[in-house]
């Protein structure tokens, strides 16, 4: 195999590699809220900007909504958060939080630092990276 050619070469197997490890640093804080990960990073969007449409959701997630609906569903029979179609369109429906899914927040308060700590990472070090990433996901997307 040509040298540059192997796995620990390639960009996209250290970012399924860091997906994958960042997930796994999230779960046990996530497990005593019930949450999945997929979940937080759906209430994080709501907590945003609750009232969401699914279909914004999903953009905002880059989730299609084969994956999103299942998801929405569990998170409703949580009791976070409540569907309900538009009155003026049926197709639209519209995605808010419960009092339960506000008071999530604050249970789930505490998981941005918990991450930042694991990481290792200094603040500024954290925001270029994530800039970084966000630039290549919208390069690769374009």
């Amino acid at each position: 195999m040509a040298k540059g050619q192997g796995i620990d070469d390639q960009l996209c197997f250290a970012l399924y590699a860091a997906s994958r490890a960042m997930t796994r640093a999230y779960q046990p804080l996530l497990d005593p809220l019930g949450l999945t990960y997929p979940q937080y990073l759906t209430l994080l969007t709501l907590w945003e900007d609750d009232g969401q449409r699914v279909s914004a959701l999903g953009e905002r997630l880059h989730l299609d909504s084969a994956t999103l609906t299942p998801l929405l569903k569990r998170l409703e029979a949580q009791g976070l958060v409540t569907r309900r179609r538009s009155a003026q369109d049926e197709r639209v429906v519209q995605i808010t939080l419960t009092e339960a899914g506000w008071e999530m927040r604050q249970r789930a308060g505490h998981i941005p630092l918990a991450m930042l700590c694991q990481t290792g990472l200094e603040l500024g070090e954290l925001a270029a990276l994530r800039e970084q990433l966000k630039e290549l996901t919208a390069r690769i997307r374009a």
